[in-house]
């Protein structure tokens, strides 16, 4: 498929929106935690309900997640992304203003609200606005400027919190997160997705798969397998990632004696390695077009280096390295992993599947700390890598039926 210069250019800015506002939203997942230091000095709270606030973030946002797609395919995907947009803002200013727990638990569930809109915005304008030869580099660029968004967070909010004061560090990112909104409205028009044709097209699918002319229930699609297998892809996906981030610097400190300081560098590595992965992995997905191997591939590499730090007898030297790596691994695999979903998507529903299978993100992110919290409390910090990797090894076998039912449905 030949795409034409104005058609190219109409993608590049198409993506560089979506990307935008993605990066503010994975920028929005740690301004919480990184002022948790000054929010527990400011109101001596414990770190167990310091917490608390991060999961009621990410139960709201696995919520608002599955119900946000029918919004998007309803109304179209620009109002939702406003919104969501805006209830970020308006959350960093809750923070802000925040007295005590009730005031900051009120901005973690605007917060999620506000974070739950943004995969199935953000994947319906990337399938119907960006030319299909372009799709994987719109996907590795959406998912590089979520690790960037990640990367960015601490090092903003510290870096105000420390000359400053966390209210000021809260009223910082509320600002920046207006003047996303300010540029995704003046490029507006840049963002209309055609709800109509959408419609059309999920009518057209519906009447295909039904000639007798039966009314299609709005949750039909959820009697798809592949819905389900990719569900379970990004839960058992992100908890491995979420519980790597949350407790990898005290595993390594219990195991290797690695300052927790030095640790918490090494989950920036884990970020920054992911980037660069995501950018060849966009690449890749474009000049191979066999995304079940290269998940399967990246996962089988990334279990292994998980099983080498939970041996013990990795040399201190090399442990950034391993980081780096599995960061860069984690990366390769994503805009393969949107490919997946993307092929198990019937027409006209791409808002309630992408709704759906990435609230297991969310949900993932919630349950995944919370379990490996005992190990971590029980003493046994090897199990917290053990885990990530059987955590990996199950998703293998959902990548292979994802991409067996889609071809079959293909022939």
């Amino acid at each position: 498929m030949t795409v034409t210069l104005s058609k190219r250019a109409s993608d590049v800015r198409v993506i560089g929106l979506i990307s935008l506002a993605h990066g503010s939203s994975h920028f929005f997942h740690l301004i919480l935690p990184s002022m948790f230091p000054w929010l527990k000095n400011q109101f001596a709270f414990s770190y167990a309900e310091l917490g608390l606030l991060m999961s009621v973030f990410f139960v709201v946002s696995c919520v608002a997640q599955a119900s946000s797609g029918f919004l998007v395919d309803r109304i179209g995907a620009r109002p939702v992304l406003f919104a969501g947009v805006g209830l970020l803002a308006l959350a960093a200013l809750t923070y802000s203003q925040s007295n005590g727990y009730a005031m900051l638990v009120l901005g973690a569930v605007i917060a999620g609200c506000g974070n739950g809109i943004f995969h199935p915005v953000d994947y319906t304008l990337i399938n119907h606005k960006v030319s299909t030869p372009n799709l994987p580099y719109a996907y590795s660029m959406h998912g590089v400027t979520g690790y960037l968004g990640w990367a960015a967070a601490p090092a903003f909010m510290v870096g105000i919190a420390e000359i400053s004061d966390w209210r000021i560090a809260f009223l910082s990112a509320s600002l920046l997160e207006a003047l996303v909104l300010l540029i995704l409205w003046i490029n507006r028009s840049q963002l209309i997705d055609n709800v109509q044709e959408r419609r059309a097209a999920s009518d057209a699918g519906a009447q295909a798969s039904n000639p007798e002319g039966l009314p299609e229930s709005a949750f039909a699609f959820l009697k798809l397998p592949a819905v389900w297998l990719c569900w379970i892809f990004f839960f058992f996906s992100m908890a491995a990632t979420s519980s790597l981030q949350s407790f990898a610097p005290t595993a390594l400190f219990d195991i290797y004696g690695v300052a927790i300081s030095v640790g918490s560098y090494f989950i920036t590595l884990l970020a920054l390695g992911s980037a660069g992965g995501v950018l060849f992995g966009g690449y890749l997905a474009a000049k191979f077009k066999t995304p079940e191997k290269i998940v399967s591939s990246c996962l089988t590499l990334t279990i292994l280096l998980c099983l080498l730090l939970a041996s013990g007898s990795t040399p201190i030297e090399f442990i950034p390295i391993l980081f780096c790596v599995i960061g860069f691994g984690y990366g390769v695999l994503a805009p393969s992993r949107d490919l997946l979903v993307k092929q198990a998507t019937p027409k006209g529903v791409s808002g309630r599947v992408y709704g759906i299978v990435y609230s297991g993100i969310d949900l993932g992110a919630a349950v995944g700390p919370f379990i490996f919290g005992f190990f971590m409390d029980a003493g046994l910090p090897k199990a917290l890598f053990i885990g990530i990797a059987l955590f990996q090894l199950m998703i293998i076998p959902t990548v292979l039926k994802v991409s067996s039912k889609t071809r079959a449905a293909v022939v």
